[in-house]
């Protein structure tokens, strides 16, 4: 099974992409699509709309997890990153039709086995996951790369097996 893992952002969105079946995963791709601050918001979603869509194009997964938004104080950044992920969001169910969406909390949770796992913690389970020999950079690719095993775990889960045979 190919997964697409999706970090939103407005200025920087991760992208991950593994393969994962009976228990193993490997990487297949990762790395961020940026857009320029100076440009125009519907610019900068539109520039992340067309590169997600090459992305899932490219690779044809079989499904995408997006992780949903943490909220922050600054809400003026929290309403593009929520539109950003709103348009990822359409792109992923307009060009693949499966998407499912995972908290902050999930993601650690299915990683490192601890919600409240470090951001380093969480790089380095997604280093021996996918048994590569460094921390996946930018932070921004780990972080999708660990939303996409999170699915990956999730779906050997009985719970989503039971729920994905409705």
């Amino acid at each position: 099974m190919i997964i697409l893992g999706i970090d939103p952002g407005i200025a920087i969105v991760g992208y991950g992409v593994i393969r994962s079946e009976k228990g193993m995963h490997g990487i297949v791709d990762y790395g961020v699509v940026e857009t320029p601050k100076e440009e125009l918001t519907a610019v900068r979603l539109a520039m992340i709309a067309e590169s997600m869509e090459k992305i899932i194009k490219r690779y044809s997964p079989d499904s995408i997890a997006v992780e949903e938004l943490y909220f922050n104080n600054n809400q003026k950044t929290i309403i593009r990153v929520a539109e950003a992920r709103g348009v990822l969001l359409l792109t992923a169910i307009r060009e693949c039709g499966r998407l499912y969406e995972y908290t902050p909390l999930q993601v650690k949770q299915s990683v490192s086995g601890y919600g409240r796992a470090d951001k380093y913690q969480m790089q380095q389970m997604v280093k021996v996951l996918l048994k590569l020999d460094k921390i996946p950079k930018p932070d921004d690719a780990a972080d999708a790369l660990a939303v996409a095993l999170c699915h990956a775990q999730y779906c050997r889960s009985p719970v989503m097996r039971s729920m994905s045979d409705k």
